[in-house]
């Protein structure tokens, strides 16, 4: 199974082609983002793909059309560019996410917590003064 991070990954990709953004949309959700369930996703990404998926399904389709197709056909060029950086920052925020759930713990420890270090003597030269 393909993971949530993978799906927006992808997404992302299919954002940066050369193709018209509505179509680039439309690819982006039926190829990468249709199928991916919510609980999948991080807490603080949730409401952002929530409000993305309305936006993508939200216009009931004419005659030879789906959802999808109805909904950005309908969105002005500036909503889809907005609807498409929303993929793009919440693909950024879920590789915030892995990163952080991979990186290995930062602290060292330098010597052994249950051994007490020895006294150590020091000792300090003599001044000699003058007169």
């Amino acid at each position: 199974m393909i993971s949530a991070w993978d799906c927006f990954h992808f997404a992302t990709l299919e954002l940066v082609r050369s193709t018209p953004i509505k179509q680039r949309l439309i690819s982006a959700y039926r190829r990468h983002l249709a199928l991916l369930p919510e609980d999948q996703l991080p807490g603080d990404v949730r409401e952002s793909f929530g409000q993305v998926m309305r936006s993508l399904r939200g216009v009931q389709p004419l005659r030879g059309e789906d959802a999808v197709a109805a909904s950005v056909r309908k969105m002005s060029n500036q909503e889809a560019d907005e609807c498409a950086a929303l993929i793009v920052e919440m693909f950024g925020l879920m590789c915030r996410d892995h990163v952080t759930a991979n990186r290995p713990n930062p602290v060292v420890q330098l010597h052994s917590v249950d051994r007490s270090p020895a006294p150590v003597d020091y000792e300090a030269p003599a001044l000699i003064v003058n007169s």
